[in-house]
């Protein structure tokens, strides 16, 4: 069990840092309290892990062979520069310091699956990109349906409201079955521990970093970057859980801190351009 600490480090630090991109820009829009979001985010974060978290093992353990001591090397350097980040209120990607972790283990055995490492870098460069374009097309969809049926705004507000409570939850459940991979495949790989054990472990050591650290990140994303209205919110949120959601049927654990990126950047474009004067294009 003490050999896991570096991965449950990994986990928590993974859960401070990354909890940003489900739920933050809810938080810091004023649409959702900070400890509504973290428990609605803990909770689906170990579903998402225990439901959907097997393929990205199978393809991060696939990608070098480890033993025990390597495996807890490569979890505590992945965890202290993620921690590191998170104290300093910067967002950055847990799977991408996983992933470098292991290239590192790979080099000194000189072996590493070359393919299985141009398949994780080939997603990774379509991250930010799919995001991006799913978020043009998500503002684009749901603000002609929101100027269609036009709602008051205590109406609106409810329903927007409501929205990214939903978003939030299925992006919990993407970071789950998405990063949950990244805290203890490598411990998969050296035999420590079974598949079903490593992504419990996973969702709850990350559960764990949301309650405990989250709410310096949530603010980083959501108003230090760039001040979004709820439906420009609303529209981030959902983007980049399609997108995690989406490399987590390939099998890549993903950083969500590009998608949320790509998804802030295209949602703020879409609704500088939109030629709408009411609505969620509201400028006022």
């Amino acid at each position: 069990m003490v050999s896991l600490l570096g991965g449950i480090f990994l986990g928590w630090s993974l859960g401070a840092n990354d909890a940003a991109n489900v739920f933050g820009t809810a938080v810091s829009s004023k649409m959702l309290k900070f400890w509504t979001a973290a428990v609605l985010a803990s909770f689906f974060v170990i579903i998402g892990a225990l439901v959907s978290g097997q393929a990205g093992i199978n393809t991060l353990k696939g990608l070098t062979s480890f033993n025990l001591e390597q495996a807890v090397i490569s979890s505590v350097g992945a965890a202290l520069t993620v921690a590191i980040m998170t104290f300093i209120g910067l967002p950055v990607s847990s799977n991408q310091a996983m992933v470098g972790a292991i290239i590192g283990i790979g080099l000194l055995n000189n072996e590493l699956n070359i393919n299985g490492l141009g398949k994780v870098f080939s997603c990774w460069f379509g991250t930010p990109i799919g995001a991006t374009i799913i978020a043009v097309l998500l503002y684009s969809g749901l603000a002609r349906i929101y100027n269609k049926f036009d709602p008051n705004l205590f109406v609106s507000d409810i329903i927007i409201r409501l929205c990214l409570i939903a978003a939030g939850i299925y992006g919990s459940y993407a970071l789950g079955a998405n990063s949950s991979a990244s805290v203890t495949a490598v411990f998969v790989g050296a035999g420590l521990i079974n598949v079903f054990s490593a992504t419990l472990i996973g969702g709850a050591s990350i559960a764990l970093g949301i309650l405990t650290f989250s709410r310096p990140v949530m603010e980083t994303v959501g108003k230090k970057l760039v001040r979004l209205d709820p439906f420009s919110a609303l529209v981030v949120s959902l983007s980049m859980a399609v997108t995690v959601h989406f490399y987590t049927f390939v099998g890549v654990p993903v950083s969500t801190s590009q998608a949320v990126v790509g998804s802030v950047l295209a949602s703020v474009s879409s609704r500088v351009s939109a030629p709408s004067a009411g609505g969620p294009f509201s400028t006022s």
